[in-house]
């Protein structure tokens, strides 16, 4: 194949995988692994040429670094210092110990066992902080210990990246001088980049900011980026260390989330480029001629990091169904084993065989990674024997037994405290729950009557009297989190009142068919608060404004779908099955609608409705179905864009 068809080749894979992946709510990184395995040299050899992509993906990782290094933060290392260096540190160190001497058992030389020690010691920063974020764990005990954890590994990245090059040098005495010499390189450039980054840099970037140009913004970032990259090259050392320390340096300034936007696009394209070069490298046959080797690879590495994890997050004094969770949650292979396996082949220091082995164990992990963080409090809990008992945030316990006929207020951040003043003005007894540990705490102290916990488990819902509350409130605005609130609370008191608060309207007919009783869109009830302040200062009667704003929320916010579309418009994948758009559709001479009624064309079975009908200068708003259409007539349809397509596509040319 030429290299034209080849990158198709990469293409095409690429954006079929992820689809396919992201349908089936698995990560990425995986489906650039398969479409790598596919279109390789092991697969249907549709793409082989890796040496010229290589180059390519390595700035992916580059980029990936200088992400990182804009999301690591100091101030957070040293406050966690005391997980980060006595459960992360003894973790790598130890899991790359002893998978350092189960390698050389099995007949690896000690510069491959070191490698293969390396990449099974760190786990993936990526799944589990996304997987942790999007359950909310993140905040719990178990979720801190594995952010810690995540946090030192993050940081061994950098060494390993210097040492496994040097690895492929003869002699241990030279490799021990290489060593030492690397290590006074990387003090000196470290020394001139922190230098630059905290006198230079900063003001570069606000002459850059004052422009006003976004390409300037981006260029400037790009080139920062592989300078600091070059720099560390030059000097012998990986480019993704320079790129860590660009990042790093730039992670405490004002423009960190602008700079990760700008560099997001081509971390992202690159990153997945190397994924599947990597990918490529597999060999499938592997997995079908030794499938045994496989499975007994992965649950040997994923049973020592599970008891490394435990022991160590025991000794630091943490319960041990944290213990057990985040054991669990760390279990699986990384995204940087994958960079560490594609340098060692490059530098012939990994067997092919040992490399393929360890892709597929790796991406297997990964897979199962996700159902293992959702699950690991479950499994810590019951390994533990313990109950799931209600954390409690102080000394004092707070007194529910006499909560009647009150108020539940799951999630205590700015709505749920602004509620509770209300309630507190007229009197109402109110009870929140909050698993956000400080914010709990200080409300608490402030004698704030406040549970600590998630608002899903049954027996926080039972220390807050759920059976004897008048009302309950879901007040921290994420659906998927709030249907599993609503069922849990449905279960245990059928005839509670449930007040629902939703960022949006896209799921406030699930919400209700879960079981809540009122469902409030916060950007809806936004604008009709608008709409009212603008109606009363124009002056319409008050009377009449309710009027409206009881209709508008009886009828489901219906007037506030359907606007016209512009060029800022989000039409992203998250959004193009959600949004209404609303559309003027002229009708010709010719259109084969005219001389017909409204009701005739039947265009609600076509999943649109008619907001408008123009015709002579006036406006019928809501026309009924009776009317008979007219040439020069202009229909103000709303509905999904492609609904409202197919529809001006019916009411012109017909079916």
């Amino acid at each position: 194949m030429t290299s034209h068809l080849e990158i198709l080749a990469i293409l095409t894979s690429a954006v079929v995988c992820v689809w396919l992946f992201r349908r089936l709510k698995l990560p990425a990184i995986l489906a650039y692994l398969v479409a790598g395995t596919l279109i390789g040299e092991h697969g249907l050899a549709w793409a082989h040429g890796q040496v010229d992509y290589d180059h390519f993906a390595e700035l992916g990782i580059v980029f990936l670094l200088f992400t990182l290094g804009l999301e690591f933060s100091l101030p957070k290392l040293v406050a966690m210092r005391h997980l980060v260096f006595s459960v992360g540190g003894f973790q790598v160190a130890i899991s790359l110990l002893i998978f350092l001497i189960i390698a050389m058992i099995f007949g690896e030389s000690f510069s491959s066992a070191f490698v293969i020690g390396g990449i099974l010691a760190l786990s993936s920063t990526a799944i589990v902080i996304r997987q942790l974020s999007d359950s909310g764990a993140i905040k719990r005990k178990s979720g801190q210990i594995s952010v810690a954890v995540l946090l030192f590994q993050d940081v061994a990245v950098v060494p390993l990246l210097i040492i496994v090059p040097l690895l492929a040098q003869n002699g241990s005495s030279s490799m021990l001088l290489e060593l030492l010499w690397a290590l006074v390189k990387g003090v000196f450039v470290v020394s001139i980049l922190l230098l630059v980054g905290k006198w230079l840099l900063p003001r570069l970037f606000n002459i850059i900011a004052k422009v006003r140009t976004d390409e300037l913004f981006v260029l400037t970032t790009l080139l920062v980026t592989l300078l600091a990259s070059a720099l560390t090259q030059w000097f012998g050392l990986s480019m993704a260390l320079g790129a860590f320390l660009a990042g790093m340096m730039l992670g405490e300034s004002q423009y960190k989330h602008q700079l990760e936007a700008d560099i997001r696009p081509y971390r992202d394209i690159l990153l997945g480029l190397f994924f599947v070069t990597v990918g490529m490298k597999l060999d499938i046959n592997i997995l079908v001629s030794a499938p045994l080797t496989i499975l007994a690879v992965l649950i040997t590495f994923m049973l020592i990091k599970i008891a490394i994890v435990k022991i160590l997050a025991e000794r630091a004094g943490e319960a041990k169904k944290d213990a057990w969770a985040s054991a669990f949650m760390l279990a699986q292979m990384g995204e940087f084993g994958f960079v560490l396996i594609a340098l060692a082949t490059q530098l012939n220091i990994l067997p092919l065989e040992t490399a393929s082995i360890l892709l597929v164990t790796g991406v297997v992990s990964m897979a199962i990674t996700p159902y293992m963080v959702d699950h690991a409090r479950r499994w810590g809990i019951a390994i533990a024997h313990e109950k799931q008992e209600i954390p409690e945030i102080g000394d004092e316990q707070i007194k529910t037994e006499y909560l009647e006929n009150h108020v539940i207020i799951c999630g205590f951040g700015r709505v749920g405290q602004t509620v509770s003043r209300f309630l507190k003005q007229e009197g109402i007894d109110f009870i929140a729950i909050d698993i956000d540990p400080l914010r709990a705490k200080e409300a608490r102290e402030a004698g704030e009557k406040v549970l600590f916990g998630t608002s899903r488990q049954t027996e926080l819902l039972k220390a807050a009297n759920i059976d004897k509350a008048r009302l309950v409130v879901i007040a921290f605005g994420e659906d998927k989190q709030s249907m599993e609130v609503i069922q849990r609370v449905r279960f245990l008191a059928p005839n509670v009142q449930i007040l629902v608060r939703t960022r949006n309207d896209d799921n406030l007919a699930q919400l209700k068919a879960a079981g809540a009783n009122e469902v409030v869109p916060e950007s809806l009830e936004g604008s009709l608060m608008l709409v009212s302040q603008v109606l009363s200062l124009t002056g319409v009667p008050f009377s009449r404004i309710i009027r409206r704003v009881q209709k508008e929320r009886k009828e489901h916010y219906n007037h506030l779908h359907g606007f016209y579309q512009g060029e800022n418009t989000d039409l992203g994948p998250n959004a193009i099955d959600r949004i209404e758009f609303a559309h003027a559709v002229l009708l010709t001479e010719n259109a084969d609608a005219i001389g017909r009624s409204l009701g005739s064309l039947n265009l609600a079975k076509r999943g649109v409705s008619v907001i408008a009908l123009q015709r002579h200068g006036h406006e019928i708003e809501a026309p009924s179905d009776d009317i008979i259409l007219q040439a020069q007539d202009t229909l103000v349809l709303r509905g999904k864009p492609h609904r409202v397509e197919r529809a001006e596509r019916f009411l012109q040319e017909g079916d």
